[in-house]
């Protein structure tokens, strides 16, 4: 969907070009930056297997975590979507910051819910999830980007 990228452009836009000696996927990613932004997608309460994974391999390293999940609107949800992730950082690591917002979602995943509502017996959040859903398409805003932004220049 994207979201994870315009994240990491807005990123990479906010830092001079001293500061980054990477830009790409984390399959890829170069493990002897002394700092690393990692960026991932929300999937089953956590990262995305890729950054997971690329989370494991890094030694001695300080990072910075930013993500997207399709459901948005509690700080809560977020922090916890973030401590599951930090459970794949290695104890030589420091998190030096966290950011998460809303971001949109496949449209595969409204035509599901829609296909739920169809059923007799449906879940009784269903009109709840396509709302959310229809709410998650405007994100990541120029104000989740600005948010952003900010805590990385201010870092």
């Amino acid at each position: 969907t994207g979201n994870t990228r315009k994240l990491a452009d807005t990123i990479r836009g906010a830092l001079p070009d001293a500061r980054c000696a990477y830009f790409g996927e984390a399959k890829s990613a170069d493990p002897d930056a002394e700092m690393i932004s990692v960026g991932f997608w929300t999937d089953k309460g956590t990262a995305d297997q890729a950054c997971l994974e690329l989370l494991g391999r890094l030694r001695n390293k300080k990072i910075f975590l930013f993500g997207t999940a399709g459901f948005g609107g509690s700080e809560a949800y977020y922090q916890n979507i973030l401590a599951n992730v930090r459970k794949s950082v290695d104890a030589s690591n420091r998190v030096i910051g966290e950011y998460m917002c809303q971001g949109k979602m496949p449209l595969s995943v409204r035509e599901r819910y829609e296909k739920m509502k169809e059923q007799p017996e449906h879940p009784a959040n269903v009109d709840a999830l396509i709302e959310n859903f229809d709410r998650a398409l405007a994100h990541p805003d120029a104000d989740d980007l600005e948010k952003l932004r900010n805590i990385v220049t201010e870092g």
